[in-house]
Parts: C-alpha cells; structure tokens; sequence
C-alpha cells in the first residue's frame, strides 16, 4: 500500500464531489478507518473528519447507497 501524502476534510469533500457538508456528516458515521477515513485535530480541540484519495472513492459509495436507503426507507449502513 502506498503512503498516504495527503487528505480531504469533510467540507472540502463535500465541495469536490458536489455534495452537502450534512449528508458527509451523515454517512461519515459509518465509516472505518480502513475506509480511508480518519480524524484530524487542530488547535483549541479542533476536529474534523478527513478522507485520502482512497477515503473519496468509499465515501462515494457510502453516498450512493445512503441515498438508496434513504430512498426505499432504510437507512442501515453497511
């Protein structure tokens, strides 16, 4: 696996796939670490959900079936 050299905070996600901020807010609670999720903390207990090249490419998918749920009534995550 290739080392990760950078990463997406959640609004700049939301921006880059033409989402709203709330729905990443949504769907980012089920996702693992080993969705390419992780936190980043800043200063005065700043924290904010970030996501690697891979983490998009999940998130993407976490979306699609978020709204699929949402769209027949269900809402289970994974």
């Amino acid at each position: 696996m290739a080392a990760i050299t950078r990463v997406y905070t959640l609004p700049l996600a939301a921006e880059m796939l033409g989402e709203d901020a709330e729905l990443l807010w949504e769907v980012y609670v089920d996702m693992e670490p080993e969705d390419g999720c992780l936190w980043v903390y800043g200063p005065d207990d700043q924290q904010i959900p970030a996501f690697t090249d891979f983490g998009l490419e999940s998130l993407t998918d976490f979306i699609r079936e978020h709204k699929a749920n949402r769209g027949s009534g269900q809402n289970h995550g994974r």
